[in-house]
């Protein structure tokens, strides 16, 4: 199921002298400026009630701007923008609107609930280091969303969770990544326990790296006008190129109606040449995005490196409309192109239309990442600062599978995940899909645990059967698959998790993370919030050394002005 968000109108209007000021406050009103209860909106009432006064339109043609029922300047809900501006028609002003509907589309999640440890001890779900959620959150509370406006299905608890830098245990013994974890009480319901479950790996040198074969497949339709889409683009892709070297080699496609080809295998180290490209594009037209992936990945295939990092790059709205355009349709496009060893990078831009279930569709399926490109600092984040775990994978099709001992734990439920889950099946299918891991990326996966009382039942498990069991220290076994990135069969590591990891004291890696989960808990208005808050999200960030990661102290800075906005 896909949620479409329709509830923003944006208007345009500009008044005329013989225009009566009644006609044109009544105009304002019947297009959707008044608040539902028929009140007109705050910061209206100057000009508002002097039209209805009788003043003449002439007199209010400074331009105001009008975002969800509140001036633009306090903050607004992109989608919801209204204008009174002169505009000379015959020596005079006419009155006139233009309409403009938010149609963000984001897929339903369907929230799990808790599962007993003696019918089903396995949890198996893929690997997901997206983001695309949180920092499209963070746009949604930037532009004066409150809790009541947030899309349905437009928050994933995991990417919240992801977008953070946590100290976990780095890898050792040729390990792709390492592997905590830690067990506490869970601060939103008392009786259950949390477990945290982080996987990190090394970060790297991404000029010590193999060449980079990167293909920019951008996205110039008509759509990509606004400035927090195209102008955005160039930018942030302006700083990738600015850090690429000789042995890269960057083409650029475009697509609108239809695809072409700007650039083709020049060497990382031409910046100005790949700028000019970058700074020349304009966007009009409709959107072919299908033929622009077909071209993308054929020009990929030309300049292969092998042993380096060939990927395509997708920057989007995601809003196509010629062509394949359903997620069914891209997702088969996409299946079909993850096997020519070509990795995907997508990149959502812009407000009012984004398409975010074709944009992870794509990203899920074509053995890639996913992120939301909301100001320059998160693009210099994305493909600066996280260049490596961006743009070179260390380990592919990962796997978790978690099997619960029933003595230990009675039931359990994972936090977020639910587009991720897994069959049980699934996890030793070589031929099964699942999330890539990059360099220096950390995975974190929470599960809220109701711990067993002494004497349950714990029949039909597997590893943990009463005969070999009883009395054992081990809560659960983290069991990990992955391929190495040319790797075609998987390697298995697995992790017991015993009393050890119980502390009354968890780290404030931990700390952070449930509070990060709490906080997406709330705002999902999740069933099993228990008494979990915004007012006690911030006070548990509050105590936190967080000041000194930008990301983190951004956060802290974010919960408090959703209180705000919210009450």
């Amino acid at each position: 199921m896909v949620h479409t968000q329709t509830g923003g109108i944006m208007k345009k209007i500009t008044g005329k002298r013989w225009l009566t000021g009644i006609l044109l406050a009544a105009m304002l009103t019947g297009c959707g400026k008044a608040k539902s209860d028929g009140t007109t909106p705050a910061g209206m009432e100057s000009s508002g009630g002097n039209m209805e006064n009788g003043m003449a339109a002439e007199d209010i043609y400074a331009d105001v701007y009008y975002e969800n029922d509140a001036p633009l300047a306090e903050g607004g809900n992109a989608g919801n923008s209204y204008s009174i501006a002169e505009d000379s028609f015959d020596g005079g002003y006419e009155a006139e609107y233009e309409e403009e509907f938010n149609t963000e589309e984001y897929s339903a999640q369907k929230e799990m609930g808790f599962a007993k440890a003696s019918v089903t001890p396995l949890s198996t779900f893929s690997a997901d280091v997206d983001t695309a959620s949180y920092s499209n959150l963070r746009r949604m509370i930037d532009n004066g969303y409150g809790l009541e406006d947030i899309p349905a299905g437009a928050v994933r608890v995991e990417e919240i969770l992801n977008y953070f830098d946590y100290d976990y245990r780095l890898p050792k013994d040729g390990e792709p990544f390492g592997v905590t974890t830690q067990i506490g009480d869970c601060p939103w319901q008392e009786g259950h326990k949390l477990l945290a479950i982080g996987l990190k790996s090394e970060e790297i040198d991404f000029s010590e790296s193999g060449g980079a074969n990167l293909v920019f497949l951008l996205d110039v339709s008509g759509s990509m006008s606004d400035s927090d889409k195209l102008p955005l683009l160039q930018r942030a892709f302006g700083m990738l190129a600015e850090n690429l070297t000789e042995k890269d080699r960057v083409s650029i496609v475009t697509y609108a109606g239809e695809d072409q080809v700007l650039l083709e295998g020049e060497p990382g180290d031409h910046t100005e040449q790949i700028m000019e490209v970058l700074d020349s594009l304009t966007a009009s037209g409709s959107t072919n995005g299908g033929r622009g992936i077909q071209t993308a990945y054929e020009i990929a295939g030309e300049y292969f490196i092998e042993g380096g990092n060939n990927r395509v790059i997708l920057a989007t709205d995601g809003d196509l409309n010629v062509g394949q355009t359903s997620e069914s349709e891209l997702t088969d496009l996409i299946e079909e192109k993850r096997e020519s060893g070509v990795y995907l990078t997508v990149l959502g831009f812009g407000t009012g239309n984004i398409k975010d279930n074709k944009m992870e569709a794509l990203a899920d399926n074509g053995n890639g990442n996913y992120a939301y490109i909301d100001s320059v600092q998160e693009a210099k984040k994305v493909l600066v600062e996280e260049m490596g775990a961006t743009l070179v994978t260390v380990a592919k099709d990962v796997k978790l599978q978690v099997e619960f001992n029933p003595e230990k734990v009675s039931e359990y439920r994972l936090i977020g995940y639910e587009n991720r889950m897994l069959d049980a099946q699934d996890f030793e299918d070589d031929k099964k899909d699942a999330g890539e891991i990059g360099a220096g990326h950390t995975v974190t996966a929470l599960y809220e645990i109701v711990p067993a009382k002494e004497g349950e039942d714990a029949e039909h498990s597997l590893k943990y059967s009463q005969t070999v069991t009883t009395g054992s220290p081990e809560w659960l076994t983290v069991n990990i698959r992955y391929k190495e990135p040319d790797g075609d069969e998987s390697i298995l590591l697995q992790y017991p998790v015993d009393d050890s990891s119980f502390t009354e004291e968890p780290s404030q890696d931990w700390q952070f993370a449930a509070a990060a989960a709490e906080f997406g808990l709330v705002v999902t208005d999740s069933d099993y919030k228990g008494n979990g808050s915004l007012e006690h999200v911030k006070s548990v960030l509050k105590k936190l050394d967080i000041e000194e990661d930008e990301y983190k102290d951004e956060f802290y800075d974010l919960v408090r002005r959703l209180i705000k906005m919210s009450k």
